[in-house]
């Protein structure tokens, strides 16, 4: 009876912990890789910025005019613009 327990305390872990955390990976990799130029993004330090650049690993982002800073593609949180089309659609 413990046993079955257990393996149902881990099927509950799975769907509601686990599992979430999976797919936001998955979405936050595929939005990584889909990176390009002019995309206004937020950065995970809350920095905003305007894409400049792609490389491999990295994004220039311009923060204002003529400030340019290089951030690993894994410090990028989320897309701006999108965010800024969901909270005019909600007004």
């Amino acid at each position: 009876m413990t046993m079955l327990m257990m393996g149902a305390l881990f099927v509950v872990f799975y769907f509601f912990m686990i599992r979430p955390q999976q797919k936001k990976a998955k979405e936050a990799k595929k939005f990584r890789e889909s990176l390009q130029k002019g995309i206004k993004v937020v950065t995970i330090g809350g920095l905003h910025g305007k894409v400049v650049e792609v490389s491999d690993k990295t994004v220039l982002i311009e923060a204002a005019d003529g400030v340019k800073l290089r951030f690993e593609k894994s410090a990028i949180a989320l897309d701006s613009t999108m965010q800024l089309t969901e909270e005019t659609a909600k007004a």
